[in-house]
């Protein structure tokens, strides 16, 4: 088996790529990327000791794996990041709350924001960005636009 992969080392490599990619795709669900990145340089070894631009030898192998995975994690890093952590605005949870209107009783304004009691629960209430307003007078009616824990962001109710 070693003779068979000794002689074959630009299959092996490229073997050794694809099964780092399915790992990445199918275990870890592109979760880690790092296996990806394996993955990349694995494959481009592979094809460079075929296309004769890298000696088929186990140490020219592992050295270009190494170098290959290096610069596809340094040119791939924060592209796949930016993937990762960029968060879907329309993916936000909707609450039963959002909607609610009620009377406040004491005015609302930035940096300072007001309570009131439902459910049980004793509420922060904030001034939302998207209502265009600089405070909401005592007594008004607002809207729940917006709820987090322990915060509801309202806006004056139409």
């Amino acid at each position: 088996m070693i003779e068979y992969i000794d002689s074959h080392l630009p299959g092996f490599w490229i073997a050794t790529g694809f099964l780092l990619l399915v790992l990445e795709a199918l275990i870890f669900g592109f979760s880690t990327i790092v296996f990806l990145f394996a993955g990349i340089g694995a494959l481009v070894t592979g094809l460079l000791m075929m296309a004769g631009l890298l000696p088929e030898t186990w140490v020219a192998g592992i050295a270009g794996f190494g170098i290959c995975t290096g610069l596809a994690s340094a040119l791939l890093w924060k592209p796949f990041r930016a993937l990762q952590d960029r968060s879907d605005a329309s993916a936000r949870t909707h609450s039963d709350f959002e909607g609610l209107e009620f009377r406040i009783e004491q005015a609302l304004e930035p940096g300072r924001p007001g309570r009131y009691r439902y459910s049980g629960i004793e509420w922060k209430l904030e001034i939302d960005d998207s209502c265009g307003v600089a405070s909401i007078p005592a007594g008004s009616k607002v809207r729940v636009v917006a709820v987090e824990v322990g915060r509801f962001r309202v806006c004056p109710a139409a």
